[in-house]
């Protein structure tokens, strides 16, 4: 995490349907790549306040535009975004960071091998990448940038975890946020437990 930089590049008032929020948006450069993210901050984020729930969410153009039901994306946005409202603070931070950094177009290519019957491991190991490529060195930037040091993480994936935790941001709490499953998800749910580690 060492050779990233982080840079915030613009800041403006948000409403949304979810409540108010203060936008961000951030870019980590690093000497080969240039990577993006957008913040929605809600609330006192002072220490003495408490530990700030956080939502790490990595882009999903199918699931979060498109409404798609082949993942637990946007369910997964939408409950974080309304536990945050309901308790008037905290951050989601949102990762461009498509098909678990495979990218968008790669990730519709995984999307066709899952058709002729792979899982979506399987798909991008076939598709040449690792299962997961993402890292959340630029969310461990971010947070430290706005001075959180304890968090209480929305997520059901423990490499976020471990990440934070690695980069001296302290997890006190690992919420789940599990969406219930549908007939159309129930794979890649059993596919994210059993191949990725993800806790349900």
């Amino acid at each position: 995490m060492s050779d990233l930089k982080l840079n915030k590049v613009a800041e403006a008032d948000f409403p949304s349907r979810f409540g108010h929020f203060r936008i961000y948006g951030f870019e980590g450069v690093r000497p080969s790549e240039t990577e993006e993210a957008v913040v929605l901050k809600m609330g006192d984020l002072s220490p003495e306040a408490g530990a700030v729930l956080v939502r790490i969410h990595s882009q999903c153009l199918t699931g979060d535009v498109f409404h798609s039901l082949r993942c637990d994306c946007r369910s997964q946005l939408e409950l974080a975004l309304d536990q945050i409202t309901a308790e008037q603070r905290g951050l989601l931070i949102y990762e461009h960071q498509e098909g678990r950094g495979i990218g968008l177009l790669n990730k519709l290519r995984a999307y066709e091998l899952q058709d002729g019957g792979l899982d979506t491991v399987e798909a991008n190991v076939k598709l040449g990448f690792d299962a997961d490529c993402r890292d959340y060195a630029l969310p461990a930037k971010i947070l430290q940038y706005f001075g959180v040091r304890e968090v209480r993480l929305l997520s059901n994936n423990p490499d976020k975890v471990a990440a934070l935790e690695s980069a001296g941001v302290r997890v006190v709490e690992r919420a789940p946020i599990i969406a219930p499953p549908l007939a159309t998800t129930t794979e890649y749910l059993r596919t994210k437990r059993e191949k990725m580690g993800h806790l349900f």
